[in-house]
């Protein structure tokens, strides 16, 4: 039986994660991680040949933030400078009582401390993380969190909707009856809301999560959801290549021998690794719809074929007429609904006039869950 293909090499530009293992009692990105960090990529670097200067990003608890914030400067390994160049906190909220429902270590105090050592350490790329739709959370506390976020002015804000997730924390203190969650109109409300106070304030809404001051955006994450390329290094990482998708083993012991086996060149892909068109053209409807830019239909029609984009423009007709879906020339000019119905019988006029199709802000984003499983159910009925 003919041995799997190795993985590919990596295509210019190719993104690296690096994935860790911190000692157990590790709570932050101490001195000694900052030097495991360096040395990982200064091995990268010899062998891989990235951009000289390669950026890090931690993301942490406030009340671990101080000791990582303080090592926020540049340090210098094998002629490879490693920068903190972003530092990333999960807040979560702005009140105690809600922070101390969903299981958090911190408190309020410890939140605007960390915000301080920010700003006295020049750490100018720095992000806030919220969660909206926690237990007995009110419009009111919501509007305050987003307010003081604002007031502290970090480059770049993520907003989650709480998901109640087994084997987490908050996941076992949870119980409908103590802990009454927001209604899925509040939840809606909520993200609206967000939208509209993050948005007046400058942030750039560029990604269904994700907020940021002009030229802020996360790159680490913009690679996943342009789908290009990356390399994973460390336990259970994930590298996806030309396509092909494979996984180290998520335990040391086998770790060591894959790596080995790796050096040798005897490691394969799997049957699973192989792509599938239709997979694919999901994946990229999925993860364009997750951005603002939204999905680009000239590269989307030069790998999947001009039919299947008139298919999806003619699925999405009611949501066009809805305001759920956007449609975009190739100038980002929008295309008004009455002249997107009228192109619509001719499938050469769509493919000369329609460059983007994108989810409203903040409805169609709020509707993407729908909005995708439509586009599912065209690409592979």
């Amino acid at each position: 039986m003919p041995r799997p293909p190795p993985p590919p090499p990596p295509p210019p530009q190719t993104h690296f994660t690096v994935s860790l293992q911190l000692p157990p009692t590790s709570t932050s990105l101490s001195a000694t991680n900052v030097a495991t960090t360096a040395t990982s990529q200064s091995s990268l670097s010899a062998h891989l040949q990235p951009k000289p200067t390669i950026s890090t990003t931690t993301h942490e608890s406030p009340n671990t933030s101080t000791s990582s914030a303080e090592k926020s400067r540049p340090q210098t390994h094998n002629s490879t400078t490693t920068h903190l160049s972003k530092q990333s906190f999960s807040e979560g909220a702005f009140q105690d009582e809600l922070l101390k429902a969903c299981g958090r270590a911190h408190g309020v105090d410890e939140v605007h401390e960390a915000i301080g050592v920010v700003g006295t350490c020049g750490v100018e790329n720095w992000s806030m993380d919220l969660i909206s739709s926690l237990p007995h959370q009110t419009p009111q506390m919501w509007e305050e969190s987003l307010l003081l976020t604002v007031n502290a002015r970090p480059k770049h804000v993520s907003v989650y909707d709480l998901q109640v997730e087994r084997g987490t924390k908050f996941g076992i203190l949870y119980s409908p009856g103590e802990f009454p969650l927001p209604s899925e109109t509040q939840s809606a409300e909520f993200y609206k809301t967000a939208s509209r106070m993050l948005s007046d304030a400058g942030y750039n809404h560029y990604e269904i999560s994700s907020y940021c001051k002009d030229n802020f955006e996360c790159k680490h994450n913009l690679t996943y959801w342009d789908n290009k390329s990356f390399y994973g290094f460390g336990l259970g990482s994930t590298s996806f290549l030309g396509g092909f998708r494979f996984s180290r083993p998520k335990k040391m012991k086998e770790y060591a021998g894959y790596d080995q086996n790796l050096e040798d060149r005897v490691v394969g892909l799997s049957e699973d690794s192989f792509p599938d068109p239709k997979d694919m053209a999901m994946d990229a409807v999925m993860l364009s719809f997750r951005t603002a830019k939204g999905l680009d239909l000239k590269s989307f029609r030069k790998t999947f074929g001009t039919s299947l984009v008139h298919y999806l423009c003619k699925a999405y007709r009611p949501f066009v007429k809805s305001g759920h879906v956007v449609c975009l020339d190739r100038h980002r000019t929008l295309i008004t609904t009455d002249r997107f119905c009228a192109l619509l019988s001719d499938e050469e006029e769509i493919e000369e006039t329609v460059a983007f199709i994108r989810l409203s802000d903040p409805d169609g984003f709020l509707l993407s869950n729908e909005l995708v499983s439509l586009a599912f159910q065209v690409i592979a009925p």
